[in-house]
């Protein structure tokens, strides 16, 4: 892979890696809405394709926003872009060339990919797994790994202080996390995390317009693939994410369109979550909204349990209403044996509220 992206980069193209885990269809519309010119197999075999459309100088990267459901959406980074979060990154986490990163997560995600970057960009050592394996962790830091980027279901699985540093993201984190773990907030458009900590990173402007979070970033990309969408308004990137700057620090509700509105009250699901995350036993915890005839939308929280235990609906209601007011509170619970997620570890809300319906 490494090898393929350099030579990639030093011919002055740019790369769009896939996921090999999505069903066959959804690679193909993939490949067909986003155009690549070569495709580089898993075997390194290389197809050439007659309608492949060209990219701008400096492009470097085109990363799709969809995974498996939706039409494909091409985030386009150029080598700046990629460049100065790279260094943002180093500049916080005092790290340079030398640091060794274990790769774990999907390179079609910048989570991913970004760790990949450091490699191709600045010769880091790298181990690299094709997937994260709990099993494997001690193998890595055995090789010389002391830096991962991981999402809070699989920083539970592993002994955190085995690692010099661990960039946490891709999902609501634990209340308590050991001091070694950074909680990070980004997204594909500025290649991954640009607030370490509720910190942004230096170089990077955050500011909440009526709980609206609107960013400037160096390492925002540069648009999106045959569209003509502005990528900012005045400088401003607006990210659709709820949340608050308060003194410098950065603190994200969720989406705009998580947000549940029951009988016209605003409940943020990662509050609720936080809340019920405290119940003994309790393994993973998701909130959603669920159309309602009454309501608008009911509050439904999907549990799943480190021993199989069952949470009723009574105790889960009283134990939230005891930190939230009594609006937050879920009118259903629903548990499960696992919360279904995505490759990346992200949980699979379209999934998700298929179970139990």
């Amino acid at each position: 892979m490494i090898r393929h992206v350099r030579s990639a980069w030093d011919q002055g193209d740019a790369v769009l890696p896939i996921d090999q885990r999505l069903p066959e269809r959804a690679k193909q519309d993939l490949v067909s809405v986003l155009r690549p010119s070569q495709i580089i197999g898993p075997d390194g075999n290389v197809i050439q394709r007659s309608d492949g459309a060209p990219v701008e100088d400096g492009d470097a990267l085109i990363i799709s926003t969809s995974g498996s459901t939706g039409t494909p959406k091409g985030v386009i980074h150029t080598h700046q872009s990629i460049e100065a979060l790279l260094a943002m990154s180093a500049a916080r986490l005092s790290t340079d060339a030398s640091t060794h990163w274990l790769l774990c997560l999907p390179v079609s995600h910048v989570a991913g990919f970004s760790i990949l970057a450091r490699a191709v960009k600045h010769g880091n050592p790298l181990t690299i797994h094709p997937s994260f394996d709990a099993s494997r962790i001690d193998d890595a830091v055995n090789s010389g790994a002391t830096h991962v980027s991981l999402v809070p279901t699989a920083l539970a699985r592993i002994d955190a202080s085995l690692f010099h540093k661990i960039l946490l993201g891709g999902a609501a984190a634990p209340a308590h996390l050991p001091a070694n773990v950074a909680t990070t907030y980004g997204m594909t458009e500025t290649f991954g995390g640009i607030v370490y900590d509720g910190k942004p990173l230096d170089g990077v402007v955050i500011e909440s317009i009526e709980q609206q979070i609107i960013l400037k970033s160096p390492s925002l990309f540069r648009g999106y693939r045959f569209s003509d969408t502005a990528v900012s308004t005045d400088g401003w990137f607006h990210t659709h994410d709820s949340g608050s700057v308060d003194d410098g620090v950065v603190k994200i509700y969720g989406r705009t369109d998580d947000m549940i509105n029951t009988g016209g009250e605003n409940v943020w699901p990662a509050d609720v979550e936080r809340v019920i995350a405290l119940l003994s036993g309790i393994t993973e915890v998701v909130v959603r909204g669920l159309p309602d005839t009454t309501w608008g939308e009911r509050v439904v929280a999907w549990i799943s349990s480190s021993d199989g235990a069952i949470f009723s609906l009574e105790d889960v209601r009283d134990h939230v209403k005891k930190h939230l007011p009594a609006f937050c509170a879920p009118a259903e619970v629903r548990t499960i044996n696992e919360i279904p997620k995505t490759s990346l570890g992200k949980v699979d809300i379209a999934a998700l509220r298929q179970i139990g319906a």
